[in-house]
């Protein structure tokens, strides 16, 4: 489970991963040389420089999110039961392995309309990192300071659509959960006025009756209902951390608290980071689920030159720092 949230104004991207266990993850920045390697691709071996969180394999980083030197956003979100990837006997440059994705669109697409162009002549193929490595059943949310789409690998290819919102969860498909919005037409930030019975002496007894009925649980659906309605209606200012705080308190609100939410294996599924991406200053922020701070990287030049991965373990501090008189 995860939710994925991308802003044009103020330019902003990230997402919650929610998951029952760590997968290995560290921030890592990907040089304009590393060498990428794919299946039926030849070798990228000079591309955009990439910053994300990811699984590092060898000098392979397996990337859950990132973003490019030149502002675009990609994250594999969850999608069991739906994703589909066709068998891998097609012996061409459009096969691709879910995991050879991010790499491949953000090191060669500089804007969201290349992005689209090269998903639109690709097929995800069944192709596994490498034994030991699951298949995860994955869609993809790609954004830039233009706008959003989401990617979704179906029986009849590899979907793309525009995604208005820059809002993301998992299952059911993505036409679905724009089509439940439908269900929600009647919430508001403001107070709701008295169409129950107006000739009763009806009015709110409190603040923020309007969105009463927005879903709180925590069902991919229910989440993106959440998400589309706080993004749709979040105050910035102009003050660059100001807003990223701002994001974060978004993801906040869509976040799973561990003990919510079970597993069928009986263990805690709960949003072990959470990430804010600034493509403006080129820094990506992130906070853990035990970390009492948010911390950041950025993407300077020294971290998009040389041929092996630059890594960075995630800081979890769980200090909190106590103002005594003095």
């Amino acid at each position: 489970m995860c939710t994925s949230i991308s802003f044009t104004q103020p330019v902003l991207f990230g997402r919650n991963l929610d998951l029952e266990v760590s997968f290995g993850q560290q921030v890592a920045a990907a040089p304009r040389e590393l060498e990428f390697r794919f299946h039926h691709r030849p070798p990228m071996t000079r591309h955009l420089a990439l910053l994300g969180m990811a699984n590092i394999a060898g000098d392979t980083p397996l990337y859950a999110e990132a973003f490019n030197e030149a502002g675009l956003y990609m994250a594999g979100l969850n999608f069991p039961g739906n994703a589909y990837y066709f068998p891998d006997t097609l012996d061409a440059p459009q096969a691709v392995a879910p995991y050879e994705l991010i790499p491949l669109v953000l090191g060669s697409c500089s804007t969201l309309a290349q992005a689209r162009e090269l998903l639109e002549t690709l097929r995800i193929t069944a192709i596994p990192f490498g034994p030991g490595y699951p298949l995860a059943p994955l869609h993809w949310h790609i954004a830039d300071a233009t706008g959003s789409l989401t990617a979704e690998p179906t029986q009849d290819g590899l979907m793309i659509y525009e995604n208005p919102l820059g809002v993301l969860t998992n299952n059911p498909p993505f036409p679905f959960q724009m089509m439940n919005l439908n269900n929600y037409l009647n919430l508001s930030p403001s107070q709701p006025g008295n169409d129950f019975a107006p000739q009763l002496n009806l009015a709110p007894y409190g603040q923020g009756m309007g969105a009463m009925g927005l879903p709180g649980d925590f069902s991919p659906m229910s989440r993106f209902v959440r998400a589309a309605f706080l993004k749709s209606h979040a105050a910035f200012g102009r003050d660059r951390v100001g807003n990223v705080l701002q994001f974060f308190h978004i993801l906040d609100s869509v976040a799973m608290v561990r003990g919510a939410v079970i597993t069928p294996e009986g263990k805690p599924d709960e949003t072990i980071y959470s990430c804010c991406i600034d493509p403006v200053e080129k820094v990506y922020y992130y906070k853990t689920y035990d970390g009492a701070a948010v911390q950041g990287v950025a993407l300077i030049e020294t971290l998009c030159q040389g041929t092996a991965p630059h890594v960075f373990p995630l800081r979890t501090e769980k200090e909190i720092p106590l103002s005594n008189p003095s």
